[in-house]
């Protein structure tokens, strides 16, 4: 009899001020799976009652990887195990129904080691001071960003792709000439035969703005992972606010590329470096061009796969086009030093002034606003 008081007394006190469960709903998920493009990924579903007990919470335990969503909607992207907890009242609110499908995509549930459940609880004063605001409100930006941005990056990239079919179907061969991988090692615009002497010609002022537009896409894609507020003040993230953001910054890219090509133009005259400044211009053009279509290739797939280590994946090829814009400037020192008569410290000066400086003035920016 002693004992068995003993254990009941050790029972209440180790739960004591823990959360009462009102509702388990773990024998009710429906699995299921889903394919994509790296393979199959299982997902588990469960309606959820939210118009009894207005005062409680819903409990959630949800594996690292996950992604959740609430009645078809994105609601949250769960990078590590996570346990947190919801006001009923809050769901209620937010979505004005009695009851909400919760499904939850994650690697783990495919293989089986998943520890995923979700419970209605009545927390006492203790655990409710533990919850914090992150935890009570909706992630808003991350639901409210995935699906626009996913369709920005589509539309975007059939336009790029369309217009590109169109520049091949009228300038095949410049267009070759232009996107030769070799030119960037063997620099063939220094020869005085192999030269593209004209920028401002139609057929070079369109392949500058597909140049900017694939440039623009990249720029709009960090501005909503990093800094989604700015288009939130500009006009609000929707598909269209992203398009109509995104062709404005072509044209501005473009602009800024054409004064580019002028102030290398002016700095190749007062160092007398002759009509260097077009082999200069399109040795970094292929460069940056194959750089961020690179960049275009993997965030479309991380947008479409994977989109919980986007931002991550990002800021990694970022650096990586930065490092290799800087090694593409000490290429391009090597081959103006072997290829032209001239002094290696103007040489360098004249690179200094033209691209170091303005890329690390430009970095800095980047790097002060992303803060």
């Amino acid at each position: 009899m002693r004992r068995t008081a003993l254990i009941l007394i050790l029972f209440f006190v180790s739960h004591w001020g823990a959360a009462q469960v009102l509702e388990n709903y773990q024998w009710e998920w429906r699995s299921s799976t889903e394919q994509s493009l790296v393979g199959s990924i299982g997902q588990k579903q469960v309606r959820l009652a939210v118009n009894s007990f207005p005062q409680s919470y819903f409990q959630f335990e949800v594996p690292g990887n996950s992604t959740v969503f609430v009645d078809g909607k994105l609601w949250d992207l769960i990078q590590n195990d996570t346990t947190f907890f919801i006001p009923t009242d809050a769901f209620k609110r937010e979505f004005g129904k009695d009851s909400l499908l919760v499904t939850v995509v994650s690697d783990k549930i495919r293989l089986g080691d998943f520890g995923l459940a979700i419970t209605k609880v009545a927390k006492n004063e203790v655990e409710e001071k533990k919850t914090s605001e992150g935890d009570q409100f909706f992630a808003l930006e991350k639901r409210q960003v995935v699906q626009p941005l996913k369709d920005f990056i589509a539309v975007s990239l059939l336009i790029i792709l369309g217009l590109t079919a169109v520049y091949r179907r009228i300038y095949p061969y410049l267009l070759g000439v232009l996107l030769q991988p070799l030119s960037v090692i063997k620099a063939e615009d220094f020869s005085e035969s192999g030269g593209l002497q004209k920028v401002f010609s139609f057929d070079i002022l369109f392949f500058l703005f597909l140049v900017s537009m694939i440039l623009a896409q990249s720029l709009v894609t960090g501005i909503v992972i990093f800094r989604p507020d700015w288009i939130e003040d500009w006009g609000g993230i929707s598909s269209l606010s992203l398009l109509l953001f995104w062709v404005l910054a072509s044209f501005i890219l473009l602009v800024v590329t054409i004064l580019k090509f002028s102030a290398i133009k002016l700095m190749a005259f007062l160092f007398d470096l002759g009509k260097s400044e077009f082999a200069h211009f399109f040795y970094l053009l292929r460069l940056i061009t194959f750089g961020f279509t690179l960049v275009l290739i993997a965030t479309t797939f991380f947008v479409i796969n994977d989109f919980y280590s986007l931002e991550s994946v990002f800021s990694n090829l970022m650096k990586a086009v930065f490092w290799v814009y800087l090694f593409g400037v000490m290429g391009l020192f090597l081959l103006m030093m072997n290829r032209l008569n001239f002094k290696k410290y103007h040489l360098f000066t004249y690179l200094c002034l033209a691209e170091i400086v303005p890329f690390l003035v430009l970095t800095k920016w980047i790097l002060v606003l992303a803060q």
